[in-house]
């Protein structure tokens, strides 16, 4: 594995360092401002996402808190936008960058049906024109970088990642995110990170792998395979809002990172809950449970406090059951 080094993305104008080589993927339903901020905790520098944003959405108004919060927050965020309507992305891409976005990201794997059959996500696979289309005047439309997450193709027998990358680059991309599956593939199976590896050696522009990487030594492992410049983190971050910083640790200090014990997943837990409810109300409870469900595993009891977290029937409860399992792993 070659030495990670900072990635300088020129932009159109407005250049960005990425000094993390570790970034978090934008995560539907997840990656809210709340999470980011508990993920800055371990990951100062680290590129992290919003949701990734429905183009035609924010054109209409709707959705425009997941940009608005850039403001309130220190660190790189960028923005991830879908649609296949070239007017409809430059115009959100604009809102985003006026509400401090980092840099665009153009979403091009999302596999998720309701995304792709409506052309955006990973439809656009099979539409290489259409692709560069959308880079190229989003590029031109804003001064800071556009970056586009991919995947190898919609299927094993039409696709041709390096060709489609290849045009994507041309378009004007300053950075791409493999994920080394096809559309078809889903999550299923394994990333082929020597698919990433082809597309690493005939780009000039830096490319960041992604999938299958749930800890350091798959990090050290995917970068070694790919020469990728970074690796970016999804599911395994679930619950783990210190992955982010562990990796980044342990693959440039080559220290063993100490993650969180109960007390501190518990306490973790119940600051997230409190979050949310301040934020959301008892709504927030209902947002709350996926996460607490994520994080309270790995100790005696926790199954148990799993249990009766989901079947919570109020904010109240679920802080007293947090609250209480506190007093016992003291």
């Amino acid at each position: 594995m070659n030495e990670l080094s900072p990635i300088f993305l020129p932009g159109n104008g407005t250049s960005r360092c990425l000094e993390c080589q570790v970034i978090q993927s934008p995560l539907a339903g997840v990656s809210d401002q709340i999470f980011r901020k508990l993920v800055r905790r371990w990951a100062p520098k680290a590129l992290l996402f919003t949701e990734m944003v429905n183009a035609k959405s924010l054109e209409l108004g709707h959705g425009e808190e997941k940009v608005n919060e850039l403001a309130e927050e220190i660190g790189p965020i960028g923005v991830q936008l879908f649609d296949h309507r070239p007017d409809s992305m430059i115009d959100a891409a604009i809102k985003a960058e006026l509400s401090g976005a980092f840099l665009i990201d153009i979403n091009m794997g999302c596999p998720v049906k309701k995304i792709s059959k409506k052309g955006g996500g990973s439809a656009l696979l099979k539409e290489p024109e259409l692709a560069q289309l959308i880079v190229k005047k989003v590029s031109k439309a804003i001064s800071i970088p556009v970056t586009v997450k991919i995947r190898l193709g919609w299927c094993e027998t039409t696709s041709n990642p390096v060709s489609f990358a290849l045009g994507l680059q041309d378009a004007g991309a300053q950075l791409i995110t493999v994920h080394g599956r096809t559309r078809k593939q889903g999550f299923s199976g394994y990333a082929n990170w020597e698919a990433i590896s082809k597309i690493k050696k005939s780009l000039d522009i830096p490319i960041i792998a992604n999938g299958d990487i749930k800890n350091a030594r798959d990090a050290i492992n995917c970068l070694e395979t790919t020469n990728a410049d970074g690796v970016m983190i999804g599911r395994a971050s679930m619950g783990a809002p210190w992955l982010i910083g562990q990796i980044n640790e342990e693959l440039k200090n080559k220290k063993t990172f100490k993650p969180p014990d109960a007390k501190m997943k518990v306490s973790l837990s119940l600051e997230h809950l409190k979050l949310l409810v301040s934020k959301k109300g008892n709504h927030g409870l209902l947002i709350a449970r996926k996460h607490m469900n994520w994080t309270c595993r790995g100790f005696q009891g926790s199954s148990a406090l799993r249990h009766n977290l989901v079947r919570a029937k109020n904010p109240k409860d679920a802080i007293k059951l947090l609250e209480d399992e506190l007093i016992k792993l003291n």
